[in-house]
């Protein structure tokens, strides 16, 4: 899962003329923020159902510039060994068909993206304001001329 992030694009694109440390710098502190949303969706998971529960060690956080997570996978879990993506959908939105799940809640997840939407403009005020910190560090020398 990505979170979108207003200006992100541009963002990344001016950090295409940055030196290669700059974007290295933007993808460690990018995890940090994953991380801190990957341990409030982990403990939803644990305190939702039990088919949640199933995920939550199945959810991480990625390395990547933008803040983002992965949650399921192939990763087998539960005592009959399922792997998590067949029990992912089930457990985040329901079903009406499989008594193991709760009931079906459309588009609005019970534990996952509540989580993640509510935590969205944390993350994305804290990216916005790292880049600009690190933008800012890498640009420092441009300012005043070298000559």
């Amino acid at each position: 899962m990505n979170m979108p992030i207003e200006g992100a694009r541009e963002t990344l694109r001016a950090f295409r003329r940055l030196p290669k440390e700059a974007s290295q710098e933007l993808r460690d502190r990018s995890q940090k923020l994953s991380e801190t949303l990957a341990t409030r969706a982990r403990q939803a998971a644990q305190s939702d159902s039990p088919q949640a529960a199933l995920m939550a060690s199945t959810i991480k956080a990625r390395r990547d510039r933008l803040p983002s997570l992965q949650v399921g996978g192939s990763k087998r879990v539960g005592r009959n060994k399922a792997p998590a993506y067949k029990i992912l959908f089930g457990a985040e939105f329901g079903s009406n068909s499989l008594a193991q799940f709760r009931p079906h809640n459309g588009q609005q997840g019970y534990w996952f993206f509540p989580v993640a939407e509510n935590q969205s403009a944390d993350i994305r005020r804290a990216w916005q304001d790292v880049a600009d910190e690190i933008e800012r560090r890498f640009t420092a020398d441009d300012i005043g001329g070298g000559s």
